[in-house]
């Protein structure tokens, strides 16, 4: 009895000391720090994607006040007008003068029209500039297309100069299917001029002579 004791005793003292160790820790912590890496990339994959898909999203729904870019023209327009208000802003720090032709004009929906905005520089200096723009109600310009426009297309003046810039446009007649806007009678269009950079001065050709190495 004695020894079938002991032997019990034994195999279970063994079992427990087995249980009792410490499991290695070192997969474990392989198995975190893949899962934190794998975090880590997914977060800054995120970040660079949504400016990219902020601007997709504007672009096809009009949010914001982003209006569309067209790839076509109405094949008719229609009896019901519309008032398209035009409003100008520059950005401090640039000396421009710039103003709609015309305040307001009322165009039939699905009209291409083109509308005018004058600018001037009102420095003794070529200055740059680059233009942003949105439409307001900012819903509206999901219906707002652009054939063509002067906007993000930096501009560059000669000291005094004064200068058309247009903007071709349309109305699309889809407007006329969705009810929330029956009673829309006015979209204003507007643009902010800013402040561009100065270009970097041209590299000394070297086929030119340097005029400063003859006061040397």
């Amino acid at each position: 009895m004695t020894k079938v004791t002991d032997e019990t005793t034994r195999t279970t003292t063994g079992a427990a000391s087995a249980e009792s160790r410490p499991v290695p820790r070192v997969s474990r912590d392989v198995k975190v720090a893949s899962i934190c890496g794998f975090v880590v990339a997914l977060m800054v994959g995120a970040s660079y994607a949504a400016v990219p898909f902020y601007n997709w999203f504007c672009r096809t729904t009009g949010f914001n006040g982003t209006t569309q870019v067209a790839t076509s023209t109405p094949s008719h327009a229609t009896e019901r007008t519309i008032a398209v208000r035009f409003d100008s802003n520059v950005s401090g720090g640039l000396p421009w003068k710039f103003e709609p032709e015309k305040n307001e004009i009322n165009v039939r929906i699905g009209e291409v029209v083109t509308a005018y905005y004058t600018v001037t520089n009102q420095a003794a200096r070529p200055t740059y500039g680059v233009a942003a723009y949105n439409v307001a109600p900012l819903t509206a310009g999901a219906f707002f297309q652009k054939i063509n426009c002067f906007c993000f297309n930096e501009q560059s003046f000669a000291p005094g100069e004064k200068r058309e810039l247009a903007v071709v446009f349309y109305v699309d007649p889809k407007i006329m299917e969705d009810s929330e806007y029956d009673g829309l009678n006015t979209i204003t269009l507007s643009y902010t001029f800013y402040p561009a950079k100065d270009p970097a001065p041209k590299p000394l050709a070297a086929t030119e002579p340097d005029k400063r190495k003859g006061n040397l």
